[in-house]
Parts: C-alpha cells; structure tokens; sequence
C-alpha cells in the first residue's frame, strides 16, 4: 500500500508559479509510474504529465513548455513546476501512482486557483 500527500497548492496571479509536491509514505520503486492529474468543476479528470522512472515524461498539450514534472525515489517525491499559470489551469491536482501495471494510488487533491 501506498499514501500519497499532495502539497503546494494555493492561490496566485496569473502568470505566477506554483510548486507541488506529491509525498509518499512508502517507497517508490523504479517501476511505478507517477503522475499528475487535474479536475475542474463540472470537468472530467484529466491527465497533466506523466513520468517513468527511466525518463520518459508526458504532458497535456495545454501545459507544456509551462510546466515541468520531475520525481526523486530516494525521497519518494515527486514534484509539479507549474510556471506562467492562466485561470484555465484553476483546478483540484491529483497525485497518482501506478504499481505492476494495474495498482492505482490517488492523493486526496490540492486546489491551484488562478485568479487575480
């Protein structure tokens, strides 16, 4: 089992930066692939970036050039650079881990609200 912990949320201006982090209470083994997500209201969850352990990263078309993913398994964090944020990118952040292919692992969400 694993818990994860988003933090870093908050509200900013447009064209401010934001920094989450997503914790995790157990280890994050080479394998698990770890992700970003977002809701809006009245919106679907949606995919925000995705990164492997070997490297490979994916981001949404509407976020990248703008925000950068990264992880660290030796601290079991992994992080969410948000930079040059728009009210378009107001929603609850999800953290998500998935394990073997077919384990899934949410956090409880942060909020990022871009208002002035």
């Amino acid at each position: 089992q694993v818990a994860l912990v988003e933090s870093g949320g908050g509200l900013v201006q447009p064209g401010g930066s934001l920094r989450l982090s997503c914790a995790a209470s157990g280890s994050i083994f080479s394998g698990d692939v770890m992700g970003w997500y977002r809701q809006a209201p009245g919106k679907e969850r949606e995919l925000v970036a995705r990164i492997y352990s070997f490297g490979s990263i994916t981001y949404a078309d509407s976020v990248k050039g703008r925000f950068t993913i990264s992880r660290d398994n030796a601290k079991n964090t992994m992080y969410l650079q948000m930079n040059s944020l728009k009210p378009e990118d107001t929603a609850v952040y999800y953290c998500h881990l998935r394990r073997n292919g077919y384990s899934d692992y949410w956090g409880q969400g942060t909020q990022v609200t871009v208002s002035s």
